[in-house]
């Protein structure tokens, strides 16, 4: 297995432009799945709403990748300590110790089956009209278990991801990172 050296970019630390800039992206990608609704009220019609939902899915997944990229793991552990701070039960949920083959697997599913799906979907819909239902509340499951996938396959797996806008990073294989 490969593991990352420590990854230490410019700006992560604090509430500096990095974090706001990332979390102004994270609003954004919020916001452009919340808009899905509001325009199928407003009677656009189906193929319009279909291509803007396709649209809307796929700019969702680049703007949480390049979220992770700009807030890096400090960064989302502040933001993870900022949310979880509202709802008192979830303290304490953190990872314990390093990420077992299991829930690697796991994560990595959960991560990429939605980010295929939502890059498919307009190319399903278009050569195979009618084959899936067109609604929002799979759609929004779907992205719900894409950032899901994060939290699953652990706070290393945000270096890895950060490291792929670093063109300084390198891969580090240790020795015990061989061993698991």
């Amino acid at each position: 297995m490969m593991g990352m050296g420590n990854i230490q970019p410019r700006g992560e630390a604090g509430r500096g432009w990095r974090f706001r800039c990332g979390i102004a992206l994270f609003v954004l990608a919020v916001v452009l799945v919340l808009m899905i609704p509001l325009l199928a009220a407003l009677g656009l019609q189906p193929a319009t709403l279909a291509a803007i939902t396709g649209a809307v899915f796929i700019i969702n997944k680049i703007l949480l990748v390049m979220v992770i990229a700009l807030v890096g793991k400090a960064g989302f552990q502040e933001l993870k300590n900022i949310l979880v701070s509202y709802v008192p039960r979830l303290h304490g949920l953190g990872p314990v110790g390093p990420v077992g083959p299991v829930r690697h697997a796991i994560g990595l599913v959960m991560f990429w089956v939605p980010l295929t799906w939502s890059i498919l979907e307009p190319y399903i819909d278009h050569f195979w009209p009618g084959i899936r239902p067109n609604r929002w509340e799979y759609q929004l499951a779907g992205d719900l278990i894409f950032v899901a996938g994060f939290f699953v396959l652990g706070g290393n797996f945000w270096e890895k991801v950060q490291a792929l806008f670093i063109r300084t990073a390198h891969v580090v294989h240790t020795a015990s990172h061989a061993a698991d």
